[in-house]
């Protein structure tokens, strides 16, 4: 980078942060009440992402209208996109914005099951589309294991939907990430109901609240989390099962 890039690029941080420093931090939402399930977002000045993906819910998941609300959890609460999401909890039902300066981190997710009354959390990136009917079957689940301690995700799609990129994880290393995407045969053979698979990406997972295992508090930065918490769920008495069902679709160009 030559001097003046590095110079314009120090002065814009600089100017970023006196301006972030100058912005009140919202009050959290109360608390909405206690429902079946709780759609719960991390997001870091992501407003676009978080509005997409709960009025996606709102429209295409519509079975699950009566029995679900929303935590989003803001880890730049004195960003910009702060204001218009607190205002969410003014416009969407059953919203409840919460904000989080403790560190920045993906492990932020644990504080969304703390933060939840509902018997179901299913955490979700704030860039993730589910398949129509994919809460409708995750209730179902754990309404025929209602003492399951399982975790529930389910397969990712191509951004054409026509086609699985994965429904797994393979625990492998690559390029310093840890964890390969591969698809079960399984999946392809028509299987009766979830199957269970060694670890998974964590754009979208579920489990029952109480069953929660939790993150490290010591866990910061981006990743890491994939491999860790699927163990943590196995040694706790539970297992990981891919959801035919539970369909995904991430928005890879702005994470």
């Amino acid at each position: 980078m030559s001097e003046a890039r590095r110079f314009l690029a120090d002065l814009e941080r600089k100017l970023s942060e006196e301006e972030e420093s100058t912005r009140p931090i919202h009050e959290a939402t109360a608390p909405v009440g206690h429902h079946r399930l709780c759609v719960g977002m991390a997001t870091f000045d992501d407003f676009d992402g978080v509005w997409f993906t709960v009025q996606a819910i709102a429209m295409y998941h519509p079975e699950v209208a009566d029995a679900v609300s929303f935590v989003v959890l803001d880890n730049h609460p004195e960003g910009a996109a702060a204001t218009d999401l607190k205002g969410l909890d003014e416009r969407v039902p059953h919203l409840r914005y919460v904000p989080f300066r403790g560190y920045r981190s993906t492990a932020a997710r644990d504080l969304i099951f703390r933060e939840a009354d509902a018997d179901v959390v299913c955490c979700l990136d704030s860039h993730v589309l589910l398949k129509p009917g994919a809460l409708g079957a995750l209730l179902e689940y754990f309404e025929e294991n209602p003492t399951s301690r399982d975790m529930i995700q389910g397969p990712l799609l191509s951004d054409d939907l026509s086609s699985v990129v994965g429904t797994h994880f393979e625990p492998t290393w690559s390029d310093g990430m840890y964890g390969q995407w591969a698809t079960d045969a399984r999946l392809a053979d028509g299987a009766a109901g979830p199957f269970e698979i060694p670890m998974q990406g964590l754009g979208q997972f579920a489990c029952r609240r109480e069953a929660w295992p939790g993150i490290n508090s010591r866990f910061r930065g981006f990743g890491g989390e994939e491999g860790y918490l699927h163990e943590k769920v196995r040694q706790g008495g539970g297992r990981v099962l891919c959801h035919p069902a539970m369909g995904w679709v991430h928005r890879w160009p702005r994470q």
